[in-house]
């Protein structure tokens, strides 16, 4: 194997000097980080992540914790993370939240305690008292995506915010028979984001004077086939139909629209539909949303931990709301006159 020492005779740097430019800690030029960077690609140098925990006392990993490792939102935040941190040289251990009670307790009481990870990042996992104090015995920096958690370092979105702005888009153009597909039961778990984003649609509409329709609110699981099951159910019954769907996630808009399309409805023309999330096929079905920007929660997230662990007296996130963004596409447009 190369060794170090080969790489900074042909760097013509020293030693330590190669170490700093290639953990990113300390003072190094730009100039000679590229002569770094040169000198180890030319030799085909890999840094022993076993020497360099030794001598940092860090073991360049971070520990994800996250409920569902299958479903394109959580995934789509991990890649912001996996980004992030790799630029920086650091390895991610996953740590899927089942709904097995037993599993969930074990990755708080044992495996995050094994000393392997630099620090954590939560996503969208709602804490109780014993796992937060469990997380800060860690003495890890922590940043949790989701909250709030008054305890912790905390990225939020606003999900009662962002269902109103979905909500008045639909009112602007006019449309007041509008259907909303949420979440059932049991999909309502951390921090309750269904129940949040349906309180801020019927808010939305309680302030102008509309009652919710109980034959417009239709439960999903937040996946498109969930979606398309729901709206079949909203346009296929006999009686009144809406003229708009708010669907709370983008997947269950998608499965909307083709909902709407086997039943014969065009969308927008009969039927407008909107969602929430940014999904990556949102361009592909032209599908207006409210953008959350999940690969950019996650790139935040890593970062903020990131500029913890260089810095351990950095400014606190004290709950920092994240962005979001009406983005106005084709699936949305003034309801049909009658």
């Amino acid at each position: 194997m190369v060794s170090i020492d080969e790489v900074a005779r042909l760097a013509g740097v020293s030693t330590a000097t190669v170490s700093r430019a290639l953990s990113g800690r300390g003072t190094v030029s730009e100039k000679t980080r590229r002569r770094v960077q040169e000198a180890t690609e030319a030799l085909g140098y890999v840094v022993s992540s076993r020497a360099s925990s030794l001598a940092s006392g860090r073991t360049r990993n971070v520990g994800v914790v996250v409920p569902f490792l299958d479903r394109w939102f959580f995934s789509t935040v991990l890649s912001g993370v996996s980004s992030a941190l790799m630029r920086r040289g650091y390895d991610i251990t996953l740590y899927n939240i089942t709904a097995d009670a037993a599993v969930r307790r074990d990755v708080f009481a044992d495996f995050l305690r094994r000393q392997r990870v630099d620090g954590v990042i939560a996503v969208s996992i709602e804490l109780d008292e014993a796992e937060t104090g469990q997380l800060l015995q860690l003495g890890l920096p922590v940043i949790a995506i989701g909250g709030p958690n008054p305890r912790l370092d905390t990225l939020t979105v606003d999900d009662h915010a962002v269902a109103q702005l979905a909500t008045e888009h639909l009112l602007a153009l006019g449309h007041r028979d509008i259907a909303h597909i949420g979440a059932s039961p049991e999909f309502d778990m951390d921090f309750h984001i269904p129940t949040q984003r349906r309180a801020g649609f019927e808010k939305v509409l309680a302030d102008a004077g509309i009652a919710p329709n109980p034959l417009y609110l239709e439960p999903a699981d937040f996946t498109v086939e969930g979606g398309y099951r729901a709206a079949k159910q909203l346009l296929g019954r006999p009686g009144p139909r809406p003229t708009a769907i708010f669907a709370a996630s983008d997947e269950m808009a998608i499965g909307a629209i083709l909902a709407a399309r086997d039943l014969g409805y065009r969308v927008p023309d009969d039927l407008s539909v909107i969602g929430i999330d940014g999904h990556e096929l949102g361009d592909f079905f032209q599908l207006t949303t409210v953008d959350q920007f999940p690969l950019g929660q996650g790139e935040r997230a890593a970062e903020a931990l990131l500029a913890r662990l260089d810095d351990a007296a950095a400014t606190p996130l004290d709950h920092a709301h994240l962005p979001f963004e009406l983005v106005v596409r084709g699936t949305t447009a003034r309801p049909a006159l009658p």
